[in-house]
Parts: C-alpha cells; sequence; structure tokens
C-alpha cells in the first residue's frame, strides 16, 4: 500500500532525487578520475561494463518487462550508437573545460529536443514554449560569456555535440519505441554502446592507467552511481511520470556546479550564477509549457 501525507511524497520523489544526484555526483567524479591519468576511452568502457552488470542483475532480479520485437530490439540496439557519442562527448566535454560549463551546456537537450519536435511533427510548442527556449539559450550564453578564463571551444563543441545526440536518441526514442519498456531500450543500447567501446578500446590498443588505486576506485564509482542513476530515473517516471521526472532532473547542473567547487576547486563567478539560474528557470518553464 502506497504511503501518504509526507510519507507518499518522499515515496513518490525519492527516486527522482537519487536519479539528480547520482548523475551529479557522477559528473562531478569524471573530472578527478581523468586527471588521475585515465582517458576518456577507457572510463567510457568502464563506465559502460559496469552499467551492464547492475542492469542485467536489476533485470533478472525485478519483474520481467514484456519482450521486444526483433524491430524494437533492432532500433534500440542501433541506437547505442548515438548513447556512445552521448557520453563520450560529455566526457571529453568535462575534461576540457570546468565542470559547471560543461554539464549546463549539455544540458540544453530538453529545448533541443522540443525544437527537433516541432520540426519533424512529433510535437507542437507554443509561442511561452519559444520564448522560454530563448530566454534559456541566453542564460547559457551568459554563463559561458562570463568565464573568467579562457574556454575551449572543442570543449563547448563536444558537449553540445552530446546535447544533440541525446536530442536525436530521446525523439527516435519516442517516435519508434513507444511502446517499449524504457528499461529494455536502456539495456539494448547501453549494451551495443558498451561494445562499441571495447572495439574502439582494443583497436586504439592504448589503455592508459591511473596513476594510483584512487583513480580506479574512482572509476568503479562513477559507473555504478550513473547505472544507480539510471535505475532510480526509470523507478521515477514510473511512479511520477516522466514530465516531473524531467523537472527533478534539472537538479543534475545545480549539484554539479555545487560539488565542484570543494571536490575541483572550480567556482563560478556571480555572473555565471546569474546566467545558470536564467536558464535552469526556463528551462523549467519551457518544460511546464511543452
Amino acid at each position: 500500500m502506497r504511503p501518504s501525507g509526507a510519507r507518499g511524497r518522499l515515496y513518490a520523489l525519492w527516486p527522482g532525487l537519487v536519479a539528480a544526484t547520482s548523475f551529479g555526483v557522477s559528473d562531478t567524479l569524471v573530472k578527478l578520475v581523468l586527471a588521475s591519468g585515465i582517458d576518456v576511452l577507457t572510463l567510457a568502457l568502464i563506465r559502460g561494463l559496469v552499467g551492464v552488470a547492475i542492469l542485467f542483475a536489476y533485470l533478472r532480479l525485478g519483474a520481467p518487462p514484456p519482450p521486444a520485437s526483433a524491430r524494437q530490439r533492432a532500433f534500440a540496439l542501433a541506437l547505442g550508437v548515438l548513447f556512445a557519442a552521448i557520453v563520450y562527448g560529455l566526457f571529453e566535454a568535462i575534461d576540457r573545460i570546468a565542470v559547471p560549463v560543461a554539464v549546463l551546456t549539455y544540458f540544453i537537450y530538453p529545448l533541443l529536443t522540443g525544437i527537433g519536435g516541432v520540426m519533424f511533427g512529433v510535437e507542437r510548442i507554443g509561442w511561452q514554449g519559444m520564448a522560454a527556449a530563448l530566454i534559456a539559450f541566453c542564460g547559457l550564453a551568459l554563463t559561458i560569456e562570463a568565464y573568467p578564463q579562457h574556454l575551449s571551444l572543442v570543449g563547448l563543441g563536444f558537449a553540445l555535440g552530446a546535447a544533440l545526440c541525446r536530442a536525436a536518441f530521446l525523439l527516435l526514442a519516442r517516435r519508434e519505441l513507444q511502446q517499449l519498456d524504457p528499461r529494455l531500450t536502456t539495456w539494448y543500447s547501453l549494451v551495443s554502446s558498451t561494445a562499441i567501446f571495447a572495439i574502439a578500446a582494443a583497436a586504439a590498443l592504448n589503455w592508459p592507467a591511473a596513476h594510483d588505486v584512487g583513480g580506479w576506485a574512482l572509476a568503479s564509482i562513477v559507473g555504478v552511481a550513473t547505472a544507480i542513476a539510471i535505475l532510480t530515473l526509470y523507478m521515477s517516471t514510473i511512479r511520477i511520470g516522466p514530465f516531473r521526472s524531467a523537472l527533478i532532473m534539472n537538479l543534475e547542473p545545480l549539484l554539479a556546479t555545487a560539488l565542484s567547487a570543494p571536490l575541483l576547486g572550480q567556482v563560478i563567478t556571480p555572473v555565471q550564477a546569474l546566467g545558470a539560474a536564467i536558464m535552469l528557470a526556463a528551462l523549467v518553464a519551457f518544460q511546464s509549457w511543452r
């Protein structure tokens, strides 16, 4: 029986809060892992292997999802290419620029998804949504322009590329895999993306090692935190729906920004904070008006 009152609200919201927290922690720790000597490709592979193992156990222990058709399975596996690009692009962005800027730039994907949905006839957005999108882009521009040090354009490009791939992933999944259990969409795309990283790592013949055991431990934590985030995000969509879950996920860049100060010494300026606040507020409004 579902609890009521304050306990009921906590029961409904805790998966989404755990998901946003886990993603925020993972985003921040990625910078420390890369600083330990492990490269982006190796970290992406470790993250994938840990995620596959945990998700496999979850699917085995939990209620089995309805089976996918051959077409759905093939399409979900193909989406793994985009999933691999998302992970690699975000990790490269975090490696090259400050974590708050990388994550905030990546987090324009809800706006890109909405705009792409209008362009391809998947959904409609009123003038309020378009206005919110414009304001959000202005807030992001303010955050980037106010950065006190030189920002790598390549790093920003990786973050933007990851956002574009995430938007394409969501639009394609919504159009082609609407009837497929999200756990299976995640499972198949995670398996194929991890296979891509494994093949790329084997072909590169270059496995940079961490300077100490702590780097490998942090890499494992990133994998576990990401898997927990994926699983609890799925739980959140079941309990409160995808819309409210998406709103809660706006905590991810806030947490990544907050953790970057004590763990990485990356402090944003007041102007940057203003730009981030404008972006996230407009993002919430945009998601509300979609």
